[in-house]
């Protein structure tokens, strides 16, 4: 099926706005886009769902793997006229310097996905061909298949780099914007997600989707999107047996990063998923067996949060009963003491694991995480290991020993990190089930324990 991969020469050069503008613009003229993003990061895919009405989803070849990304296109494609595929960095940035690996290249090449490279062409001509060039060279295995001139300084500037490109390169230059800050996407922090999900960026969106359709050759796009099928869709898990749990999951504005496939996964080995909103004051769902919060922004809603005391206590008290229990990042958070926003203002949360959270001004931590297990990890026990990604502002102060729930290696070195409580596992790192699909089958197990037993 057609599908583009939208990558760019480094990050800040457009290739989120020109993703977001070309799903718009798709969307406006009656075709079924899907959206996904190379990398682990949640906040894009917000967007790109906002924008298409369809669950976006990550590629990550570090996390998952190769074929775990083939899979993933395939099985996220399924009902779609067109995939916008937005990179990563710079098309060739990835987990260290000396490969592709975890690269937007990485994942153009091994899903021989076309690349539509977005250049930031403000105060440049035909240096533009030149970059062009160097970038079309690089990788015999990637595919850039035509150039969006993004900043241009209105139609006459763009039609001098379209000239230079398409001499030195060889490539279609297929369309552009000029500087406009009104189409500068508003600064991402991460009060904005929750904005986006509330529709106040409806309009924007909608915009930048007529400005880019008037802007683009439109035959040209199609015809470079053209790409060789995709693999046949395929279950990501094949469970040992089905699973007869009930698993709760907290989902509003302040608990919402989920890798999509992590919820498959469950359901596809049995799990019933039940859907609360501790935000809203819900308690957790009679009956439930299991128990995931995800990450989110929990210091975006600290004060509301702090008043839902009976959702607070159902949650502490189920996890103290022994509820087999993940929280990832923003779950993590919720489930300490107290939450200190970066104002100074203390707000009392679950209170379950002991310390709190302080907020910082500056990123706390930024990276992919390999994640060893430790004895009494249910989830992943000593001697297993599985793959995610940390993105967080806050730092955690523990009260007391806290014990360990893993180790994790990065950029810079191996530490122990998260905690164990009861049957509850937390930390920052946010995991994608498909690094190490046992997992799952571990948690509903548990799940079912704890079902007989009580």
């Amino acid at each position: 099926m057609r599908r583009l991969v939208i990558a760019a020469t480094g990050s800040g050069a457009g290739k989120t706005t020109v993703a977001l503008g070309l799903m718009a613009a798709l969307k406006q003229k009656g075709y079924t886009v899907q959206g996904f993003k190379c990398g682990p990061d949640y906040i894009d895919p917000t967007y790109h769902t906002a924008v298409t009405g369809r669950p976006s989803r990550n590629l990550d070849s570090w996390m998952t793997g190769t074929e775990t990304v083939r899979t993933v296109l395939a099985n996220g494609c399924k009902g779609a006229d067109i995939a916008i595929i937005e990179g990563v960095m710079g098309l060739f940035d990835g987990k260290q310097p000396l490969s592709d690996e975890g690269s937007t290249a990485d994942i153009a090449a091994s899903t021989k996905s076309p690349v539509l490279l977005v250049v930031d062409c403000s105060g440049m001509a035909r240096s533009a061909a030149a970059i062009v060039r160097g970038f079309q060279t690089f990788h015999p295995d990637v595919h850039i298949a035509g150039v969006f001139a993004n900043r241009v300084g209105g139609e006459g500037h763009f039609r001098l780099i379209k000239a230079a490109v398409e001499q030195m390169c060889g490539l279609p230059v297929i369309g552009f914007l000029s500087k406009d800050d009104a189409l500068s996407l508003p600064e991402r922090h991460l009060g904005l997600v929750p904005s986006v999900e509330r529709g106040e960026l409806d309009s924007f969106f909608a915009e930048l989707g007529r400005k880019i359709a008037a802007a683009i050759d439109w035959e040209t796009l199609f015809s470079i999107a053209e790409a060789p099928a995709l693999a046949p869709s395929a279950p990501l898990i094949r469970p040992s047996r089905l699973y007869r749990a009930r698993v709760a999951v907290a989902k509003d504005a302040a608990f919402h990063f989920y890798y999509p496939e992590n919820l498959e996964m469950l359901s596809a080995c049995g799990a019933e998923l039940v859907y609360f909103s501790p935000l809203a004051g819900e308690p957790l769902p009679d009956g439930v067996d299991g128990l995931y919060i995800g990450g989110g922004f929990p210091e975006e809603f600290a004060a509301e949060l702090a008043r839902q005391t009976a959702a607070k206590q159902s949650i502490r008290a189920a996890i103290e009963r022994g509820l087999p229990t993940l929280a990832e990042c923003g779950g993590f958070m919720f489930l300490t003491e107290r939450l200190m926003t970066a104002d100074g203002a203390e707000y009392e949360m679950a209170g379950v694991i002991p310390g709190r959270v302080v907020m910082q001004r500056k990123l706390a931590a930024l990276g992919y995480r390999e994640v060893h297990g430790r004895k009494g990890n249910f989830l992943l026990p000593e001697g297993e290991r599985a793959r995610g990604h940390e993105f967080h502002y806050s730092t955690y102060e523990p009260r007391g020993d806290v014990p360990f729930a893993y180790e994790t290696s990065g950029r810079l070195g191996v530490k122990p990190d998260g905690c164990l409580a009861h049957r509850l596992v937390a930390g920052y790192v946010h995991f994608h089930f498909a690094s190490a699909p046992a997992m799952v089958e571990r948690w509903l197990s548990e799940c079912e324990k704890v079902k007989h037993d009580g």
